[in-house]
């Protein structure tokens, strides 16, 4: 078993201004819908952004939310927020395992992402309760995670794992 690809998985802070491929993309999205979630309930809600200026606007709600300026998205031309479903025990949870899935997906199949916070604030603004009716996402849905993805533009940093990471018991 080769676990190579979660070790060489960077959270990408500079991308490339072209596009992902429809087919990257969708491979992406069906590894999402493969995550662990409670009594596969499968209960987040994935929803894919490529327009432009729909990016650039939930990057300046995220910017706003943060009190700044400067794009809190990278310059990323796709970004896949993960929603939680609240009604769910494990709504968070599943969510959370959703974006690490996207995250590792991306990787594996030569894209840049990182996990941006701040989903929950910008959908409980009016722009984003307004998003999400537009999208058809449940009022009750709660937002997780904001997943940029796109081709780096450079190679990221590496670091050694930290000392005293794992304590195991027998």
């Amino acid at each position: 078993m080769s676990i190579e690809i979660f070790k060489t998985r960077r959270s990408i802070k500079k991308y490339k201004p072209e596009q992902i491929s429809e087919g990257e993309l969708d491979l992406v999205l069906e590894a999402a819908t493969y995550a662990p979630t409670g009594r596969n309930s499968q209960s987040p809600l994935i929803v894919a952004v490529q327009n432009p200026e729909l990016v650039k606007k939930l990057s300046e709600a995220n910017a706003k939310v943060l009190g700044m300026s400067s794009d809190p998205f990278y310059g990323a031309p796709t970004v896949v927020i993960v929603f939680a479903d609240p009604a769910h025990s494990t709504g968070f949870e599943d969510a959370c395992l959703v974006a690490g899935n996207i995250l590792n997906a991306a990787h594996a199949t030569g894209l840049g992402s990182c996990w941006i916070h701040r989903a929950r604030e910008v959908f409980d603004t009016e722009l984003g309760k307004a998003l999400m009716r537009e999208w058809g996402v449940p009022e009750r849905y709660v937002g997780v995670a904001n997943c940029i993805l796109g081709y780096a533009a450079e190679a990221p940093a590496t670091r050694p794992r930290k000392e005293n990471y794992i304590i195991k018991v027998k």
